[in-house]
């Protein structure tokens, strides 16, 4: 899964970068709300929830929420606020923020909270996934194969979680990228393909009931 962080404190997005690279999502971040604004109007599709500071320049969070939604925009918003007063909850929430957290807070709050968010997408997605032998929980992070359990990376992860979600479809390189990846990613790189190749050893059983495909000149398929 991929984030967008909105932050003006620099410091700060890069630890929540960095504590939500560790646990295996992709995470970007920009420094003020205008430059938020226009990146979800962009690439709203390239993630699954934001995380934005409620005061920042050029651009509140409220107003993000506001004119996000006004766009018929509905990923998923997380706001840090220094605010706690109930009118400002009121106000946020009825703006279109789907959560609220007030500052000072622990990282593994914030976790919680975007596991929450991402939990209730625009479709309903199972918690977990089973197909061909594989079975993946996500909220675990646990992976098994003919009830083996599989020893992968939080790259390789997800990786495999976002093909679980797309059994049988061709997936291109760039939204692979684009999913897995940050926005700096060089996406000429052969990262993907490593990765690809790692999970693929992993994975595909004797039996020939799962395959990692490559679609020449496209990208890959997981054939369930």
């Amino acid at each position: 899964m991929k984030l967008l962080i909105i932050e003006d404190e620099e410091n700060l997005a890069k630890i929540l970068k960095i504590g939500f690279e560790r646990e295996g999502y992709a995470a970007d971040y920009v420094l003020d709300g205008e430059a938020g604004a226009l990146r979800i109007e962009l690439h709203a599709s390239d993630y699954d929830a934001v995380i934005t500071d409620l005061m920042l320049p050029k651009k509140s969070g409220l107003d993000i929420c506001r004119e996000v939604r006004s766009r018929g925009i509905y990923i998923p918003i997380l706001v840090l606020t220094a605010r706690g007063a109930l009118q400002d909850k009121i106000d946020l929430l009825d703006a279109g923020a789907d959560d609220f957290l007030v500052k000072p807070f622990q990282f593994a709050e914030v976790l919680a909270r975007v596991r929450a968010l991402t939990r209730r997408p625009r479709q309903a997605l199972p918690t977990e996934l089973a197909a061909g032998g594989l079975k993946l929980a996500p909220a675990t992070m646990s992976a098994y194969l003919n009830d083996a359990e599989l020893k992968l990376t939080l790259k390789e992860f997800r990786l495999l979680e976002y093909f679980m979600r797309r059994p049988n479809q061709v997936c291109s390189r760039q939204d692979i990228v684009d999913n897995i990846w940050d926005f700096n990613f060089d996406s000429l790189s052969n990262v993907v393909d490593v990765y690809i190749n790692r999970l693929r050893n992993k994975i595909e059983n004797k039996n020939g009931k799962v395959r990692l495909d490559t679609v020449r000149g496209i990208g890959y398929k997981l054939r369930i």
